[in-house]
């Protein structure tokens, strides 16, 4: 099944690369697996995951209560498409699948995304928060041993 892992985040600012870092890690344990890295969202994305019969998607999520380092785990079907929006730029990745899988793109069938709750997505630093870089290698073993890569 041709598989891609994508990271997504932005490396400079904190704990939002973590996404890239730990799709970086997973290339390394298994360099015949295809990763790509973006900081790109929503419809930007289905350029990169056209022709791939299954995604993993790997970023950073912020939630009020959080704790750095939590794993969840998602499937298209936990978003629901919109189809009013405004903007591209403000498109969900469920909708941005309903309007690729509209005009004929060739999209994965299967999607996981993976998101690790950080404590820092604003500052800049190349490096993560000590409690998130804690559980990298932990949660990258976790979706490795999940998705079978």
């Amino acid at each position: 099944m041709k598989t891609l892992v994508l990271g997504i985040g932005n490396p400079i600012l904190t704990d939002d690369g973590v996404g890239i870092e730990i799709a970086r890690r997973i290339e390394q344990h298994n360099p015949d697996v295809v990763v790509e890295e973006t900081n790109e969202a929503a419809i930007a994305l289905l350029d990169l995951v056209m022709d791939y019969e299954r995604l993993i998607i790997i970023d950073s999520i912020m939630t009020e209560d959080g704790q750095p380092g939590k794993l969840y785990k998602l499937g298209l079907e936990d978003f629901s498409p919109k189809m009013d929006f405004m903007s591209a730029h403000g498109m969900d990745i469920a909708t941005a699948f309903e309007v690729g899988s509209g005009i004929g793109c060739r999209l994965p069938q299967s999607v996981s995304i993976y998101a690790v709750e950080v404590k820092d997505n604003s500052n800049f630093s190349e490096s993560c928060t000590p409690e998130l870089a804690a559980r990298i290698a932990p949660i990258t073993q976790k979706i490795i041993a999940e998705e079978k890569l």
